[in-house]
């Protein structure tokens, strides 16, 4: 039970890693546009990206299938 434990929080370290990363490359795209015109303020903004990456992170598996697919 230990192993699938440490499974399980390793690979939601790595999602969290993986949107960590990604918020660098995309979310300042993905806000500019409203913070400039001051729809929402930054903070609202950044939470905003921050929140909807973490859900696509862990809940998108279109890629792991994809990738997947030819290893099995």
């Amino acid at each position: 039970m230990d192993q699938v434990l440490l499974l399980l929080v390793l690979v939601f370290a790595a999602g969290i890693a993986f949107d960590f990363i990604n918020g660098f490359h995309d979310t300042a795209n993905a806000i500019a546009t409203v913070v400039a015109t001051r729809v929402l303020s930054l903070r609202t903004a950044v939470l905003m990206a921050a929140g909807f990456n973490i859900i696509g992170a862990l809940t998108g598996t279109a890629v792991a299938k994809t990738i997947g697919a030819g290893l099995v």
